[in-house]
């Protein structure tokens, strides 16, 4: 399974493949095709959030992206659990200090899912916990 980091949700529905290399694309292809490919409910709320302050700009209302998001089959909701919330409550702060990016990195372990991000201080930390798959979206 493959979780994705809320801006590769973004560049990749946005149609901004550039920031997308290579590897990562072919990650993403081959869990296209098994029906792998999860977004955390945390991604839509940050992506509703950040449009909100205007801070991304959708190619359609929110409530429309969203909907051609998940309407399409491509992409799944993963679960958000009670274990997910505890393991992230559980990551110290100065290791990543996002609220929100700790749990997306506790659901991508919880459910054995290879976290999709180009966010440096997570692929950081992932090289230090056994358990925690990533991919650089940039590779």
């Amino acid at each position: 399974m493959l979780l994705l980091d809320t801006h590769v949700l973004v560049w990749t529905l946005e149609g901004d493949a550039r920031r997308v290399g290579r590897r990562a694309r072919a990650l993403l292809t081959r869990a296209e095709a098994r029906d792998a490919v999860r977004v955390s409910p945390v991604s839509l709320f940050e992506v509703a959030a950040l449009h909100t302050l205007g801070r991304i700009r959708l190619k359609h209302s929110l409530e429309a992206w969203i909907a051609d998001a998940l309407g399409d089959g491509r992409l799944r909701i993963a679960e958000l659990t009670r274990a997910m919330a505890i393991e992230a409550g559980g990551i110290p702060r100065d290791a990543l200090p996002d609220p929100l990016d700790r749990l997306l990195v506790a659901t991508a372990r919880r459910t054995e899912a290879t976290f999709m991000t180009g966010d440096r201080r997570i692929l950081d930390y992932a090289a230090s916990k056994p358990g925690l798959r990533v991919q650089d979206v940039g590779r």
